[in-house]
């Protein structure tokens, strides 16, 4: 979704169509669908919390991206506005199952794992990841060499295959890991009540609580510019005038090392601290997103993929191990729901600026540079978090007594 998606639509869904307004409707599609998330996701986490069903959130999410991004497949050349529409489902699937998927983490590991346990999910992750988008790539790059007769079809078959990978691999998780019951059997009607109660209460506590507070908001930032650059950095590149098959194997470039350097900052992240983490990171970003501005060479964007694969699943998995450390576990798909939603509304605001500046300027160099106004007060945002203090305050709250 990341790195074919954006070159198909521009390439063949959106034939014809000048590269900033196609750049300017995939920015669209990606806010509309981090809307939809960022609206549902808390009063979703808080129902999950009280009914004791994350898994099975998790599998609805599931199945709506798997066939989403397999109905891709079948449309057909300059129908950018079903192309874009489905895609939106796509992105509404994976982004909801990650509520769920993030507050298991509390489920499958001690506190003081944490930042191991999630940095090798992400590791994981772009190892998985990384297998499929090698075979997708050489099957782009060689089409006749696997009976196709260009690398259009090529391109269609990928997100078939993204599909069944997706719905293989997502087995696992629901066979195996045991989440959390909630005490209280409730009927239906009285779970949703109940849970926007709770939906309600918990927004008035995270007011409150001032660690999670800061936190969320610095995430908020520097999450958009990362979140940003995977959905629109593909677009960016051939924007710029770069060819698409450079762009993507810089992209599976990223996921190779991604792989390791994610193990490396759970490593960082027991030995110096999560946030310092995440500070080192953003400070990378920021000096990629100086040095997009002014690339020339495909070699450039090459040497910015392996940056990028550096810090990418560092940031983001330092992210939420942070976060699991510093609100109550007994309500971590509620909390989860807000930190998930604070992501997606930052992603709305990404896309939609590298859309605008690009549409109106007719120079996408500009757009990448407005990524800065997020990493920076992000990173200023997050050194003010402290820790001890938020860990101090969420077992507090474990141990008092939930009356809703």
């Amino acid at each position: 979704m990341a790195g074919f998606f954006p070159v198909f639509f521009k390439d063949y869904w959106s034939s014809g169509t000048s590269p900033s307004i196609s750049t300017f409707h995939l920015g669209i599609a990606n806010g509309l669908a981090c809307t939809a998330i960022a609206a549902i996701a808390p009063l979703l986490g808080a129902i999950a919390d009280k009914a004791g069903a994350r898994k099975k959130f998790l599998l609805f999410f599931v199945l709506l991206g798997v066939v989403m991004t397999c109905s891709l497949c079948f449309i057909s050349q300059g129908n950018w506005r079903l192309a874009a529409g489905i895609y939106v489902f796509a992105i509404i699937g994976f982004y909801g199952g990650n509520i769920f998927y993030d507050s298991l983490i509390v489920d499958v590991s001690p506190e003081e794992k944490f930042d191991f346990v999630s940095a090798l999910g992400y590791s994981l992750g772009y190892l998985g990841g990384g297998l499929l988008f090698a075979l997708n790539v050489v099957m782009v790059i060689f089409p006749r060499t696997f009976g196709f007769t260009n690398n259009y079809d090529a391109i269609r078959i990928t997100f078939l295959l993204v599909a069944v990978w997706w719905a293989v691999f997502s087995i696992p998780i629901f066979i195996f890991v045991k989440e959390h019951k909630s005490p209280n059997k409730l009927e239906t009607i009285n779970i949703v009540s109940s849970g926007f109660r709770q939906f309600c209460l918990t927004f008035r506590e995270i007011r409150k609580l001032k660690v999670v507070f800061l936190f969320l908001l610095g995430y908020w930032l520097y999450i958009d510019g990362v979140d940003t650059i995977i959905l629109m950095a593909v677009d960016y590149g051939m924007s710029i005038g770069l060819s698409s098959t450079s762009l993507i194997l810089a992209l599976f470039i990223t996921q190779c090392v991604g792989c390791p350097a994610a193990l490396v900052f759970g490593k960082i992240g027991e030995k110096m601290g999560a946030k310092t983490g995440i500070v080192i990171g953003i400070g990378v970003y920021v000096a990629v997103t100086i040095w997009g501005s002014f690339m020339r060479r495909e070699a450039e964007f090459y040497i910015l993929a392996v940056i990028i694969g550096l810090v990418q699943g560092g940031v983001q998995s330092l992210s939420r191990s942070f976060y699991a450390k510093i609100v109550p576990k007994n309500k971590a798909a509620e909390f989860f729901g807000f930190y998930n939603m604070l992501g997606k509304f930052a992603a709305v605001m990404g896309p939609i600026f590298i859309g605008w500046v690009s549409f109106l300027t007719g120079n996408p160099r500009y757009s990448i540079l407005t990524l800065l106004l997020l990493f920076i007060p992000g990173a200023i945002i997050l050194s003010c978090v402290d820790e001890k203090a938020g860990k101090q305050k969420a077992r507090e709250l474990e141990s008092v007594p939930d009356a809703r």
